[in-house]
């Protein structure tokens, strides 16, 4: 419910501080998705053990999915909740069929 008795400046005040925030925590996400970044060639530049090496790309890239999805495509707002249950109901059914397919492959 929505406080109508604030004024137009104290309205625009509190939009801007949230603004601020918000991009704030852009800023921050993209900081640390660059530094993944640079995590991942560096790792790849040094020949880093390929066992340790495949699961670490594969993690931070999901953690940089879900940088993007959160912060970049505004999935945390307000009025995204079925938009989100798609999105996540299709990454469910890719990896379901990733596995099954990889599992009868190599069986």
């Amino acid at each position: 419910m929505a406080n109508h008795s604030k004024s137009p400046s104290q309205q625009m005040d509190f939009e801007k501080k949230q603004n601020k925030e918000e991009m704030k925590q852009q800023v921050i996400s993209f900081i640390m998705m660059i530094l993944f970044t640079f995590v991942a060639f560096g790792m790849v530049l040094l020949e880093v053990n390929s066992y340790f090496l495949i699961p670490t790309l594969l993690l931070l890239a999901v953690v940089q999915v879900l940088f993007q999805l959160y912060y970049f495509m505004h999935m945390k707002n307000k009025g995204h909740d079925m938009v989100a249950v798609m999105m996540y109901g299709g990454i469910g059914v890719a990896t379901l069929t990733i596995i099954t397919f990889t599992t009868i492959i190599w069986w």
